[in-house]
């Protein structure tokens, strides 16, 4: 018997790397902000919505991680396991630059891309979660391919 996969709509795969992309993104989230409790570093991210609460850092860690994971989701293209954790490698150093030393800090009124040992204590978890954004999404992308 022969079996013949069911086209999908391109609305709903878009959808689909979104959402995946979003689970990978906390997952890769999770990782970092493990990485971000250690170093103390939370409570400065809830300083973004006007906290302290390391609680607080880790909650907007995570929905800045969903947002971030889903936007890969969004535009890598399906591609085989090297190439995307390649391109998990590449978004985590975008957005060390643009998160790690451009938004967050100026968010906080602090001079922006600023290098020392904070900042590549940042890049590595900024790494850490493209490689663990990137891993996850290929896992969904590999049953969703073998369903």
């Amino acid at each position: 018997m022969s079996t013949t996969a069911r086209p999908v709509h391109p609305v709903q795969a878009a959808a689909s790397r979104v959402l995946y992309g979003a689970v990978a993104g906390i997952g890769g989230g999770i990782m970092f902000g493990i990485l971000m409790a250690m170093m103390g570093m939370l409570p400065k991210v809830a300083m973004l919505v006007g906290s302290d609460s390391a609680a607080v850092g880790a909650v907007v860690h995570l929905a800045i991680s969903a947002i971030l994971g889903a936007g890969f989701g969004l535009v890598v293209p399906l591609i085989r396991f090297w190439p995307l954790l390649g391109a998990g490698v590449a978004y985590g150093v975008i957005w060390w630059v643009l998160g790690g030393l451009l938004l967050m800090p100026a968010g906080l009124g602090m001079p922006v891309f600023q290098m020392g040992a904070n900042a590549m204590q940042s890049l590595m978890g900024h790494l850490i979660y493209g490689i663990v954004t990137a891993l996850i999404f290929y896992g969904f992308r590999r049953r969703a391919n073998h369903a």
